[in-house]
């Protein structure tokens, strides 16, 4: 290969395999970018036929510690990726020597514990909700004299879509089961309350030879802690969106990103921006990559962890993108028949179950309040 990069060893070529362990909605839409690049793709999952098996050539079934599997894995594959946190680190470790990992195990070490995730952007600079580590009743009862109500009561490890947490809005609260349930997990956070006007997120990337692209910013709106939909551009300020996507390529070189990485913020009253979390993956706020950008979010992971130049993104169209949940699915299949425009995904999973994110829709528009409009009169996301 000619010398057209810095780090010629890093670079995975056309027809090499990724392997991507995980094998959810995530990992199907790596595998379909990897397919359409010219990439082989290997699943680790423990559910046959999971949705990225769908799209990939091969699926490996195991559980994903399961160390046999892993270093068969890494025996068929050329690089490794994951499609959430939970990854095993020392697999992942035990098997550098044979394999390249280039996201590596800091990035994850990192992200997957809050109380260092917390640590790790206030000592890079930024801006975060003040938190106390929590360990136990006592912990929980000096960090909220600290802190004070509002305030946020989760897991270290493990929450995803408003599991694994609880907002206490009072003294008690504290006697809800449900905080005793999060106190019983051993090793937690509480987070001060930040007074926000706004959600959003940036998705960032990063290769080997320290190529940064960064993607428009998208404003996020949740139902019931998860996700509803994202709006893109997000109707927020250009200063304020150039200084979101300027604290995500900060965040990028501070933690020596390789691959990609989506950064949560919330935009406070007072307009200043605060880091809430990092997602070292792809990110359900930037499926709307797909239509509405020159490259997904999905390809340009796939180009960062095999060392590929990066592209810079331009949005091509506004755009809305809107989760569908179970509770969804039927009036979502209905609304194919009235929207010829819109882009409808489904995920291929085997069982649909309230709150499940089983797909998602993707309109592109030149009227987001118009197409906000049509979500909400069609009465499909009502439950919202």
């Amino acid at each position: 290969m000619p010398n057209l990069t810095k780090h010629p060893e890093a670079y995975i070529e056309q027809g090499k395999t990724i392997g991507i362990i995980g094998g959810g909605q995530l990992g199907q839409m790596m595998a379909f970018s990897a397919k359409a690049a010219g990439m082989k793709v290997i699943i680790l999952d423990p559910t046959p036929q999971c949705p990225a098996a769908q799209a990939a050539d091969d699926q490996i079934v195991a559980p994903y510690a399961d160390v046999a599997a892993i270093k068969e894995l890494a025996r068929r594959a050329d690089v490794l990726t994951y499609e959430f946190e939970n990854v095993d680190l020392q697999a992942l470790k035990d098997v550098a020597d044979q394999v390249a990992i280039p996201q590596g195990t800091n990035l994850l070490y990192t992200t997957k514990n809050r109380i260092r995730e917390k640590t790790f952007l206030r000592d890079a600079g930024l801006q975060t909700a003040p938190f106390a580590a929590v360990k136990n009743r006592a912990d929980l009862n000096a960090a909220v004299e600290k802190l004070g109500y509002p305030c946020v009561l989760k897991t270290c490890e493990g929450g995803y879509d408003g599991h694994g947490q609880i907002v206490l809005k009072s003294a008690q609260d504290l006697d809800d089961p449900i905080t005793e349930e999060v106190l019983q997990y051993g090793d937690d956070i509480l987070e001060g309350w930040v007074p926000f006007k706004m959600e959003c997120s940036v998705m960032v990337a990063r290769n080997t030879d320290g190529d940064i692209t960064v993607f428009p910013v998208s404003e996020n709106i949740h139902a019931h802690e998860i996700l509803h939909l994202s709006i893109v551009p997000a109707r927020m300020p250009v200063e304020w969106q150039q200084r979101a996507q300027q604290m995500a390529e900060k965040i990028a070189e501070a933690i020596d990103l390789k691959g990609i990485l989506g950064v949560e913020m919330f935009v406070g009253a007072d307009g200043q921006l605060y880091v809430n979390e990092l997602a070292p993956r792809p990110h359900n706020s930037g499926h709307y990559t797909i239509e509405a950008c020159n490259f997904s979010q999905f390809a340009v992971h796939n180009r960062a962890i095999c060392n590929w130049p990066l592209p810079k993104i331009k949005l091509m169209s506004p755009v809305v993108m809107v989760n569908v949940l179970g509770q969804h699915v039927a009036g979502t299949r209905r609304l194919i028949h009235e929207y010829p425009q819109w882009h409808f995904h489904d995920y291929g999973k085997a069982e649909s179950r309230h709150n499940r994110k089983m797909g998602h829709v993707t309109i592109l528009t030149d009227d987001i309040e118009a197409t906000l409009k049509q979500i909400k009169d069609s009465h499909v996301w009502d439950d919202e």
